[in-house]
């Protein structure tokens, strides 16, 4: 920490900082984050990974993959406030519906990038942490109702398993295939359940069959545990963005911030008071909070006309959890929009705005100029809960942060800061999609819209 003092003196001098609040700063910025706060997978189980993370062979009806939601080309998302998820085609902006099978409805919350989830520090998953570790739950993990781990996993890989039985997501709407039969009948564990089918269907393809032979031993049947242990693999290895300017500095380059992002470091750590939720080295306190963002979308079939969305209030049961979610990490921030769980800014400096005066961007979103919809095809309306004035005032009275204000040109240094998050390495993924899968079904790559 050094070189921090020797800038900051710097900054001293030329009027950026007074002494006392340099100090603080200093006591402030967190330890650079580094490869030590992950745990280390194996080639074999990260290349596996990565095939199955392309490969819709995962999906009910076998036309989507882990990456039409999360893909490289879009930091690991999809550019979308909300996407359609089973029923759509392409990926990113271009994804669409499908006219042989159009969506029931878009998927209702936002897709989160998945920068450093395999970070040991997560404790809690998805933005209303329904996937957590818990050590009173088998396995030290609890899932959402009517699910458990039927063989211990670590977090991320207890996540993975997920959205292969959300029906909107990759399973399928009832009466398209036997995954989602399975569903919508509730049997998701156990050996005749919705995870067992698709981890048989990954057993009878031969490549597969050796590969995890390899990994568990000859014999050994595959499990879905083990399909999710090495997508978690592949994201871990994949989405670690560790080596941003913003790492450098905090490890000695003075020359890695230049001047607007310097003057916003001490704003984000400072008078802005970002850093009372962004914190630590990957800037989440892994907490939940009630930001009142804009609800647009479908909602998650919560309050009394099912188009809101109570977050961590409908997995712990508590009212005063209802509009809470969970802290995102702000690492590649600047590349990762839409914003908020439902995606409700395009615009980092809008989402940055909604924080500073949340009651009143609340009250003056209008319509879903400010969102990036796919072509879905759908009825509308698409912001049934923003036309509640009952709930946008629940919303409202739920807000549970208050930060001063800031100008403009503040607002633009604390952006000059968050594009210091980026890590260049881990933008487009370090490995990117393969070539083909085992299964022989269609990888969407990225080079071309599959029309």
């Amino acid at each position: 920490m050094g070189s921090l003092f020797v800038i900051m003196r710097t900054w001293v001098a030329t009027g950026i900082l007074s002494l006392q609040a340099s100090l603080s700063l200093a006591a402030d910025l967190p330890e650079p984050a580094t490869r030590a706060d992950f745990p280390t997978p194996g080639a074999t189980s990260v290349l596996l990974g990565r095939d199955l993370f392309f490969d819709p062979i995962l999906s009910g009806n076998r036309n989507i993959s882990c990456a039409s939601c999360h893909h490289p080309d879009h930091a690991s998302a999809d550019g979308l406030s909300l996407n359609v998820g089973e029923g759509g085609i392409g990926h990113g902006k271009t994804r669409r519906a499908t006219p042989e099978n159009p969506p029931r409805t878009l998927v209702p919350r936002n897709a989160p990038a998945l920068f450093n989830l395999g970070a040991q520090e997560f404790k809690a998953l998805f933005h209303d942490g329904r996937v957590e570790i818990d050590a009173s739950q088998r396995f030290g993990v609890r899932l959402p109702k009517g699910q458990h781990l039927e063989r211990p996993l670590p977090l991320l890989a207890a996540q993975a398993l997920m959205p292969m039985v959300a029906p909107n997501e990759m399973a399928g709407q009832p009466g398209e295939n036997p995954v989602a039969d399975l569903v919508a009948q509730g049997q998701i564990t156990g050996h005749s359940g919705a995870w067992q089918a698709i981890a048989a269907r990954v057993a009878r393809i031969p490549d597969y069959r050796r590969r995890f032979e390899w990994l568990n031993g000859r014999g050994e049947p595959i499990h879905i545990t083990d399909i999710a242990r090495v997508i978690a693999a592949f994201i871990t290895y994949e989405f670690r963005a560790t080596d941003s300017p913003f790492d450098a500095f905090l490890m000695g380059d003075d020359t890695a911030l230049n001047n607007d992002q310097l003057r916003g470091m001490s704003l984000f750590y400072g008078k802005a008071g970002c850093a009372s939720c962004h914190s630590g080295p990957f800037q989440t306190d892994h907490q939940f909070h009630a930001l009142g963002v804009p609800q647009i979308g479908p909602g998650k079939g919560h309050g009394p006309k099912g188009h809101a969305d109570h977050g961590r209030g409908y997995v712990t049961g508590k009212p005063q959890d209802r509009y809470r979610f969970r802290t995102p990490s702000l690492r590649n921030v600047a590349l990762t929009a839409p914003y908020g769980h439902s995606g409700a800014y395009s615009d980092l400096g809008d989402m940055i705005r909604h924080h500073l005066d949340p009651e009143t961007a609340l009250a003056e979103y209008i319509g879903l100029e400010k969102a990036t919809l796919p072509q879905h095809g759908l009825p509308g309306p698409h912001d049934p809960a923003m036309r509640d004035f009952d709930e946008v005032l629940a919303i409202s009275q739920a807000i549970t942060i208050d930060l001063p204000p800031l100008n403009g040109s503040e607002i633009d240094a604390l952006i000059a800061f968050l594009h210091a998050l980026t890590d260049p390495i881990s933008t487009k993924g370090r490995l990117g999609p393969p070539e083909t899968v085992p299964s022989g079904l269609p990888v969407d790559n990225g080079t071309a819209d599959p029309s």
